[in-house]
């Protein structure tokens, strides 16, 4: 995918305006509160119809404006093609929008299938500082994007999920539903099953490619290494085989999920261990390892997503030179050239390192191209 053109109109603090990116780098820079996140936030929206900063859309419309409007040109799927979308304010809970793809309404869904992106954002450092649900959200979300069907299998495994969770609540009550438990714990194991040996298959993947990108990121002075961990054996297991070793723990443990009143075994509970040079980056990581390695895993994702669509991802990253030295930095600047990548800074240095690419100015919601590389 390729952003061609980038129209904005009543969206967070930009003035309404119109851009045109370049095919590779593209810099955004200026002072902090000017718009330079929304910016991104508008390019990520069109790709996807929600914030990544968890933002409601009706706090997407600008404080002076009844509604916002973005439009979009685009390259993806050998075509030219468009993409509109539309908020407005209502009374209710629920917010409305309205999606355009090529003139014709659309769902959120149809609108990432058009297009891709990847985004790095400095919240995004919880993936390696914070405890594993961080971790595991990051994974589903990459593998929902790139294969709709496991959003599915992951809302009817939460879904049996609380239900079994309901249920030993309520056992230490009512005996006789012990009986009952031995159904959820079946139908449990078989979804787990399935969504380990996706998440496994996944993280393989993304190790190999994040590897390559930690490797270039750090000038060849760290070895980035990912894997999967959860409480039983899962080498080389079909997804039948994990189910079956997930059942046997359910089966041995099910007097303390009992106690508990939670099921403490599956992948709800899973995590994902990262490494520099062997030892763990969240404990022993500097400040610009742990940045180069959310980095790595990132860029590998992006890498991902044009292995299975076939179709390369925009990438977004905010904030993302800040704590890296020049050499890293030199290399999100110019040697990212399969992506067209949109960058915000505010130093002033940071634009200059800029080889082959275009540098936007923004100052107070207004956005101006200053050179063309």
């Amino acid at each position: 995918m390729k952003l061609l053109k980038l129209n904005f109109k009543g969206f967070r603090n930009l003035e309404d305006g119109e851009i045109e990116p370049g095919d590779k780098v593209n810099v955004i820079y200026g002072e902090n509160a000017q718009g330079k996140t929304n910016l991104l936030e508008a390019v990520w929206v069109l790709c996807g119809a929600h914030s990544f900063r968890g933002a409601r859309d009706s706090e997407l419309i600008g404080f002076n404006s009844s509604n916002a409007k973005l439009y979009a040109e685009f390259y993806s799927q050998n075509r030219v093609q468009n993409a509109q979308i539309s908020f407005y304010p209502t009374q209710n809970k629920k917010d409305k929008k309205e999606i355009l793809i090529n003139a014709i309404p659309k769902s959120a869904a149809d609108l990432v299938e058009k297009t891709g992106a990847v985004v790095f954002s400095p919240e995004d450092l919880s993936l390696v500082k914070s405890g594993p649900a961080f971790r595991r959200k990051f994974i589903d979300s990459a593998v929902c994007r790139q294969r709709v069907k496991y959003a599915t299998l992951l809302g009817k495994y939460n879904k049996t999920l609380n239900q079994r969770n309901a249920l030993l609540k309520d056992i230490p009550k009512h005996g006789e539903l012990m009986d009952t438990l031995e159904i959820w714990d079946s139908t449990l194991s078989a979804l787990g099953g399935m969504l380990i040996k996706e998440r496994i298959d996944f993280i393989k993947k993304l190790d190999i490619c994040a590897k390559e990108y930690h490797d270039g990121i750090s000038s060849g002075r760290e070895i980035l290494k990912i894997t999967y961990d959860t409480n039983f054996e899962t080498e080389g297991l079909s997804y039948q085989q994990l189910a079956e070793e997930m059942l046997k723990k359910l089966k041995a443990q099910v007097k303390e999920d009992i106690m508990r009143g939670y099921t403490g075994t599956g992948p709800h509970r899973d995590d994902i261990n990262m490494e520099i040079n062997g030892v763990s980056a969240r404990n022993f990581g500097s400040q610009g390892q742990q940045r180069s390695t959310v980095l790595s895993l990132k860029l590998a994702e992006a890498k991902l997503h044009k292995e299975i669509t076939g179709e390369n991802p925009i990438v977004l990253l905010d904030d993302v030179l800040s704590e890296l030295d020049n050499r890293r930095q030199d290399y999100l600047l110019n040697k990212t050239e399969n992506y067209q990548v949109f960058i915000t800074c505010c130093e002033e240095s940071n634009k200059q390192q800029l080889k082959n690419g275009r540098i936007f100015k923004i100052d107070k919601g207004k956005v101006r191209l200053m050179s063309s590389l």
